[in-house]
């Protein structure tokens, strides 16, 4: 079983930024297909970015047409993280923030998803 967790999220003004984290104990995450999601609340849960394993240390980034150029996904292999750096936040951004992870590749749904983190939560005020 892989435990994500993450961690950086909290309150920050509209505008601002905020970098979450994922990690786990135990095992790498460097040959994982790796995703963050949201939602807010009322609403279904919704894709955020993506960041699929293709091979060695090589990965493939997708965003959802809602944060593209404001929200970046990355890793760092070494201390086995994933981040999702995210700025110009707005009102909208608010949700709790789920990191994913799958042994095949992930999409934009959650179907795919093998391992969910318990999230964090992003609140962006006016």
């Amino acid at each position: 079983q892989v435990y994500l967790v993450e961690s950086g999220g909290g309150l920050v003004q509209a505008g601002g930024s905020l970098r979450l984290s994922c990690t786990t104990s135990g095992r790498s995450l460097s040959r994982y297909h790796m995703a963050w999601f949201r939602q807010a609340p009322g609403k279904e849960r919704e894709f955020v970015a993506s960041s699929n394993w293709i091979g060695s240390n090589v990965y493939s980034t997708n965003y959802a047409e809602s944060v593209k150029g404001r929200f970046a996904i990355s890793r760092n292999r070494a201390e086995n993280m994933l981040f999702l750096e995210m700025s110009s936040l707005q009102t909208e951004s608010t949700a709790l923030y789920y990191c994913a992870a799958a042994s095949s590749r992930l999409g934009e749904t959650s179907s795919g998803v093998d391992y969910w983190g318990q999230g964090t939560q992003v609140t962006v005020a006016s």
